[in-house]
Parts: structure tokens; C-alpha cells; sequence
């Protein structure tokens, strides 16, 4: 057994040294972040980020200093003023007023942080409005829960989540389509979520439950709907280094709510694109702010309907790249004399870092690493050759995270297993394998009764591993016969407080 007085000095140590990394970054005006899009850190000057966030507050002209008197106490009595004068003119109903309205000691205000986008030249910012607690969060996750649902039954032909669906949907269209002059372009949508003005961005869910014919959602008048939505993006407030603002156009990154309202707002901005693109033989697909064509034209036509599309609507400006290679999410797709060959794009930025084995993580969190990342590899590339190059990666990565030969070998075969293969991949049976795999039936995912569900979290640690289990044994035992079995427990995990969370500071400490 480990010494308890060695313990103790090694957390003392390491305490020690945690202190002694937060003065040299904060005496050294340093800036230490995690990257947008993954996994590594960046270091950067303290004055860089300043400049840049200047740069970016005057280009996007979204945000009013309020400089540094706190609109929080004001925010609180609005909210639950506004939520009453609803509840008493019946637009909502008793038991979604007590849903909505905000008590002043739940709530904070939200700040504005930056992620560097190491991957893009220059190192741009993307800024994040963390705003767990403020507010307006409430009525912004009820109107989300609401809304979303909608909007992906409406657009489900036209966007994405994931690479996977991109080769789904490449696959089904370059069977009857695929030429040699074949053109792959990709179009980033600039800075979408706050260039979209907010009244034009609520309008938009107004257009979307007209286009779908829907009077009322959840018990809530449409009028309702629109009504909450305008609240929740014209009280967008935030703190920033030492002063308060208001953001006065778009909506906040990070507010449920911003998400579907670009969404739809792209979706009646882009409805004639993708008119045009499906007319020309093309496909078009969307991930938020990212879009994806392939279609036969020559590209200096793409080009000429490209700068067209730019004057649909002037908050919404078209970046493009185009090709017969190109990289989407995290998808590279390439065309080869009339053949499509895929594989996993990796950004210039990536490093070979996963969560490492000898982690105070739960160890279900560790087995899916090899697992989802082995069954990426088989569906995104399309030779054995590309396969073996991902997979060779992936495992260098994984042993230099200290993951053992014999777990990742393990949690590789797992992989062919779920789908019932019971032969090594070869260069003769890749294609067969890869088709059954791609083209598998998708696991439902499991419906939560919350009225019947109990959540009940814990700080993991390696002495606390076998909590869960212990705690479902004793409620089987003590209440299999009772009345209150009908709930179901379900345990889950908080992180320990980890090196990132104690280095990472996205909030200026006062």
C-alpha cells in the first residue's frame, strides 16, 4: 500500500506547482486556451487577444459597451416581470411560468471568452458567450426543445451532423452522377450566428411554423413562441475584461436557441441555391455554417453563381474553396477520374492526444476511444490502403496516451464484432465489410421517461469506481417491492478538478 504521507506530499507538490503555472502565465500577460475544434492548447499574447477582439467587436459591429455598470439585477427583475405579464394574460400556462421564471440566487450573468482557431491562418478568434446561468437560459432550452425538432424534420433532406451522413448521402448521389470533371466545393457562411440581424433571425422561426403549417407547439401559442424568442436574443448581455456589454446584433454562441434560428434563417436564405443546385444534377448539403456541393458544372460557372448567391442577402457572405479535393468537417473527399475516394481529414492543427489511460476517468469512457474511432476509420475511407494508414495512426496515438497493446487490440475486434463479422479485415473483403457497416441498421437511442428518472452524480475517483454498481445492487435489494421502484436511478459521473479546468481561466478573475 501506497505511504498516506507520500500522498500527501505529492498533493502538496502538485498544488504547489499549479499555483506557481498560474503567475508565470498571468505575470508573463499570457493567454493559455484550449483550441477551437480540438484537443490541444494554444499560448498566446494577452495584447494579440486584446487586438483581435477589438478587430472582431468593430468588423461584426454586434456588441455595445456598457462599460462597467452590472445590468444583471436589472435583467432578473425584467425576465420574471415579463414571464408574469404572460402568465396573467394567459399566453402561458401556470406550470410554464414556474418552469421559466428565475430565481436571483440561481442565476449569473454570462462572459465572453475566445478560442483560437489555430487550424485557419492567422490564429482568428471564435467567440463563445457561456451563459449556464443566466437569465434568459431557461427560456432559451424550453423554445430550443420546442423548435429544433421542427427544424430537422423541415431541412432533413439539405443538412448534416456528421461526416458519416456526408458519405451516406455522397454515396447515394455519385452511383447515377459521378463524372470525371466532377467539381467538390466547399462554402464557408462568415461569422453566421452574429451577422444575422435579430429581428430578421426571429422572423425566420415565424417562417419555418408557416411553412410547416403549425398553429401551436407544447401548448404555446405561435405568437407566443415569437414573443419569448425576441426576449430571449435582445437580452443578450455578457461581461468581458472588466466591463459589461449588450449584444445588439445576432445571438449569442452558446445560447440554445441561437443555433436554430440560424439554422432556419439559412434555410429560407439558401432555398434557391439549392433549387438551382438540385435542377443542375447536383447535391447540397449544410452543417450550420459550413456547406458542401458537388454537382457537374465547369468551375468557372460555380464561381459565377457563387458571387450571385453573395447578393441574396448581404448579412449572409459566401467563402468558397472548390476542386476535385476537398475537406469537409472532418471528411477529406477526393475525385479521381470519375471515382470517389475518401478517408479521415485530420487538421493541420491535430496532435495525437486522447484522454490518456492512466486518467481518473471512468474506464467505459476509455474503451469507446478505440472503438469509435476504429469504426470512423472503416466508414470514412474508401481503400484498405487509407484504412491501414488510419489505423496504424490511431494506434501510435493511443500508445503514446499509454494504452495497452492488448486493450486496443481488444477494443478493435470489438468493433467487428457488433456487427457480427467474425473475419479479419483484408484487402480482398474490405469493400464488402466497409458496405455492411456503413449500411447497418442505426441503434434506436433510448427514450427517458423524466418523470420516472432519478439523476445522481458523483466526483470519480479510482476509490469510487464501483459506486454505480453497488448502488444499483442496494436499490434492487431495498426497494424491488416498493412503490418508489418505478423510478430509475441513473448514475453518473462529475470530472475531478484536472490540470485544463485549473490553467484554463475563460472568466477574468476579480
Amino acid at each position: 500500500m501506497t505511504n498516506p504521507t507520500v500522498i500527501h506530499k505529492k498533493k502538496k507538490n502538485y498544488v504547489r506547482l499549479v499555483k506557481r503555472l498560474k503567475h508565470k502565465i498571468r505575470s508573463a500577460n499570457i493567454v493559455l486556451q484550449k483550441t477551437d475544434k480540438s484537443k490541444v492548447f494554444h499560448l498566446g499574447k494577452l495584447q494579440h487577444y486584446q487586438e483581435k477582439s477589438n478587430e472582431y467587436m468593430d468588423k461584426t459591429e454586434a456588441y455595445e459597451c456598457l462599460g462597467v455598470n452590472d445590468p444583471l439585477p436589472n435583467l432578473i427583475e425584467r425576465t420574471n416581470k415579463y414571464l408574469l405579464d404572460l402568465r396573467l394574460a394567459n399566453w402561458i400556462s401556470q406550470k410554464q411560468y414556474e418552469r421559466l421564471c428565475i430565481k436571483p440566487s440561481e442565476v449569473k450573468l454570462a462572459h465572453l471568452y475566445y478560442l483560437p482557431k489555430t487550424h485557419k491562418p492567422g490564429t482568428p478568434l471564435r467567440p463563445i458567450v457561456s451563459g449556464l446561468k443566466h437569465p434568459t437560459i431557461k427560456i432559451s432550452k424550453y423554445l430550443d426543445e420546442l423548435l429544433r425538432p421542427l427544424f430537422d424534420k423541415m431541412a432533413l433532406n439539405t443538412t448534416v451532423t456528421s461526416g458519416f451522413e456526408v458519405i451516406k448521402k455522397l454515396y447515394e448521389w455519385s452511383t447515377h452522377n459521378l463524372r470525371q470533371e466532377t467539381l467538390l466545393c466547399t462554402i464557408d457562411v462568415v461569422d453566421l450566428y452574429t451577422m444575422i440581424p435579430q429581428t430578421e433571425g426571429v422572423l425566420a422561426i415565424k417562417k419555418m411554423l408557416d411553412y410547416l403549417k403549425i398553429k401551436q407547439i407544447g401548448g404555446l401559442k405561435i405568437e407566443t413562441i415569437i414573443r419569448l424568442s425576441r426576449f430571449v436574443v435582445k437580452n443578450n448581455y455578457f461581461s468581458y475584461d472588466g466591463r459589461y456589454y449588450h449584444q445588439i446584433r445576432g445571438g449569442a454562441m452558446g445560447s440554445p436557441l441561437t443555433l436554430t434560428i440560424a439554422n432556419c434563417y439559412m434555410f429560407f436564405v439558401e432555398r434557391d441555391i439549392v433549387k438551382q443546385i438540385i435542377n443542375g444534377g447536383g447535391s447540397y448539403l449544410r452543417y450550420i455554417d459550413d456547406i458542401f456541393i458537388i454537382i457537374n458544372w465547369p468551375i468557372r460557372h460555380l464561381y459565377k453563381q457563387i458571387d450571385r448567391w453573395n447578393l441574396f442577402d448581404l448579412n449572409i457572405q459566401l467563402k468558397v474553396q472548390a476542386g476535385c479535393s476537398i475537406d469537409f468537417l472532418d471528411l477529406s473527399v477526393e475525385n479521381v477520374n470519375g471515382h470517389l475516394l475518401t478517408k479521415v481529414y485530420h487538421k493541420p492543427s491535430h496532435e495525437p492526444y486522447y484522454l490518456p489511460f492512466n486518467s481518473v476517468h471512468p474506464m467505459h469512457m476509455k474503451k469507446n476511444i478505440p472503438f469509435a474511432m476504429l469504426l470512423r476509420a472503416i466508414r470514412y475511407c474508401s481503400t484498405f490502403k487509407a484504412f491501414l494508414n488510419e489505423r496504424e495512426d490511431l494506434r501510435m496515438a493511443l500508445l503514446l496516451n499509454k494504452y495497452p497493446c492488448v486493450f486496443i487490440d481488444k477494443h478493435f475486434n470489438r468493433v467487428l464484432q457488433k456487427f457480427n463479422i467474425n473475419q479479419p479485415l483484408t484487402s480482398n473483403n474490405y469493400s464488402a465489410i466497409r458496405e455492411k457497416i456503413i449500411h447497418a441498421p442505426k441503434t434506436k437511442k433510448l427514450t427517458i421517461d423524466y418523470q420516472k428518472t432519478m439523476f445522481i452524480h458523483f466526483t470519480y475517483c479510482l476509490n469510487m469506481r464501483t459506486l454505480p454498481t453497488k448502488f444499483h445492487n442496494l436499490w434492487n435489494k431495498y426497494f424491488i417491492e416498493s412503490p418508489i421502484n418505478e423510478i430509475i436511478p441513473i448514475i453518473g459521473t462529475r470530472n475531478v478538478l484536472n490540470l485544463q479546468r485549473q490553467l484554463v481561466q475563460n472568466k477574468k478573475q476579480n
